[in-house]
């Protein structure tokens, strides 16, 4: 009882003080989160656009320039095909193979313009892939197995 009488009205005002402390850091939270919600600290999106508006621009950047490109002068369109492997996948268009993702349990040993290899972390497995040509415009690949 000498404790608090001595104490007198110290702890009511350090308890009401970290009420305080706790309600103003709370309150600046959410003030704070209001402010960043309505755009105030970063920046606004434009305003909507119509549909007339998106035609137009649309329409400025597909215009066709004053001189009519000819039909030779056109470079040939590359068509790439995927090839799923034992080993992995390969990606590869007419004259290269473009990339090579190895399967769960084997990695790319290596990977050249017309030919690759995946091999298995663990034993002796490989994948051997060979970009063999074109027919109708898609590339040709065979693949070969090792144990």
């Amino acid at each position: 009882m000498r404790l608090l009488d001595r104490l007198g009205r110290l702890p009511l005002v350090i308890v009401l003080g970290w009420i305080v402390a706790a309600f103003l850091a709370v309150m600046v939270g959410v003030v704070g989160i209001g402010l960043v919600g309505s755009g105030l600290l970063t920046s606004r999106p434009g305003d909507p656009v119509s549909e007339d508006e998106v035609r137009r621009a649309l329409e400025e950047t597909v215009r066709p320039t004053s001189a009519a490109p000819s039909e030779t002068s056109s470079p040939p369109v590359a068509t790439t095909r995927s090839f799923r492997t034992d080993g992995g996948t390969v990606v590869a268009e007419c004259g290269r193979i473009v990339s090579m993702s190895p399967a769960q349990g084997f990695e790319v040993h290596e990977q050249d313009d017309d030919e690759g290899e995946f091999r298995a972390f663990r034993g002796r497995d490989r994948v051997k892939v060979e970009l063999t040509g074109c027919a109708q415009g898609l590339p040709l690949l065979r693949t070969r197995e090792d144990d």
